[in-house]
């Protein structure tokens, strides 16, 4: 294990708890070990998270970290798996939190960070774990928006114990913008820093479109993503109407979940389901390609997409509807297409070929600069490090208090 111990506290205070003090230790080498309990990274299948972290975790061992995730092996996973053996970190599926507990521990033991997830099926249970640990113990909400919102209903949060968030050094947060401040008034978190999304060049990136439904027809307007109640009228406003008012234009749906009654016509083209691996071929297939945000980051805002950074490696322009924050991670009108009703979707739609190249073009330069997996791999080491010297001179306050 990569650590210091500046201060030993177990004589003192017994071992770390949680609320107590937070893990006495600065790292001195830049090769960290993680621990990660999570919801998957085995399959990329219906959910946000694989993608995410095959990336930052590919980042990691290249920066020559050493990581270890573990995954209860869930059936939905087990039967969409698209990653079984990982080059790069090591994967460890279970079948149940008690018959991997110790194996857990015995990893967390040497461990430089040990962190847990939202979604993660065993979250409140690995929580203990890490709170006996004394590595940096860490919180990754991929998921914040949604567990504000069901707070906010007073809907049960399962990946949340009764002391919030409390009992972790650092809590990582995949939304920014007020997010993170409520993360420290409402869930007790001490010290917060965002981790949006990212994009793995080396999985994202142009490629020959895919055949589709609409024939030789090139696809004006894209969408890719599953059907949600809460992204209908968004989707009506900003596809459907403008399908309506272009006959002569070809629109494309991908994704499951569509209700018998979905108000289809003749130029909206459908495929019930695009795998993950075609997803690029999907995004250039189109000229433009639309972004609709649920509703929980669309109120909170500072929540980008994942989908934004994969259509921008691409080189696949995006027309989204307007949320918070939006300016942070794209500039609006030359790298983003930003439209708030059917009019201004009819305008993007409309523009020349060669002017939704160079927002395209524009916003693969954006996130190659900006929002690589190997910049979040950087700044998560960046804030674990930061929480582990804040720690150490915790720790240091302490020991000269009780001298």
């Amino acid at each position: 294990m990569i650590l210091q111990v500046l201060h030993s506290l177990t004589v003192a205070f017994g071992t770390s708890a949680r609320g107590s003090a937070i893990s006495s230790f600065v790292i001195l080498n830049t090769r960290m070990k993680l621990v990660i309990m999570g919801l998957t990274v085995s399959s990329s299948w219906g959910n946000g998270h694989a993608t995410l972290w095959r990336g930052l975790l590919n980042a990691l061992a290249r920066d020559s970290h050493r990581c270890v995730f573990f995954e209860r092996n869930v059936p939905w996973y087990e039967s969409t798996r698209d990653l079984s053996s990982p080059e790069n970190f090591e994967l460890v599926l279970y079948p149940s939190w008690e018959e991997i507990r110790e194996r857990a521990a015995a990893e967390m033991a040497d461990a430089d960070a040990a962190i847990v997830t939202s979604y993660c099926p065993d979250a409140p249970a690995a929580a203990e774990l890490v709170f006996e640990s004394k590595a940096v113990r860490v919180f990754y909400d991929l998921d914040a928006p949604v567990t504000l919102a069901r707070i906010d209903a007073d809907l049960p949060v399962e990946w949340v114990g009764e002391g919030g968030y409390s009992g972790y050094d650092l809590v990582l947060s995949y939304s920014g913008g007020p997010s993170l401040e409520e993360l420290r008034t409402r869930l007790g978190a001490r010290r917060v820093a965002p981790l949006y999304g990212s994009v793995d060049f080396d999985v994202h990136h142009p490629v020959q479109p895919m055949t589709t439904p609409a024939g030789n027809r090139r696809v004006d307007l894209s969408y890719l993503g599953t059907w949600a109640a809460d992204r209908q009228a968004a989707l009506e406003k900003l596809l459907i109407e403008p399908a309506r008012k272009n006959a002569e234009r070809a629109f494309l749906i991908g994704g499951s979940m569509y209700p018998a009654n979905f108000p289809w016509i003749s130029n909206i083209y459908f495929i019930p389901h695009v795998a993950p691996a075609d997803h690029n071929a999907f995004y250039c297939s189109s000229d433009l390609t639309l972004n609709i945000t649920r509703q929980p980051m669309f109120e909170r805002g500072f929540c980008p997409s994942g989908r934004l950074f994969e259509a921008a490696a691409c080189e696949t322009p995006v027309l989204s509807d307007p949320w918070p924050g939006i300016e942070e991670f794209f500039e609006p009108g030359r790298e983003i297409l930003v439209a708030r009703n059917s009019e201004e979707a009819l305008e993007a739609i409309a523009l020349d070929r060669g002017e939704l190249k160079l927002v395209g073009k524009a916003a693969s330069a954006r996130a190659r600069e900006c929002h690589t997996a190997a910049i979040r791999a950087r700044e998560m080491v960046a804030a674990i490090e930061a929480a582990a010297s804040e720690g150490a001179a915790a720790t240091v306050g302490i020991s000269g208090d009780n001298a």
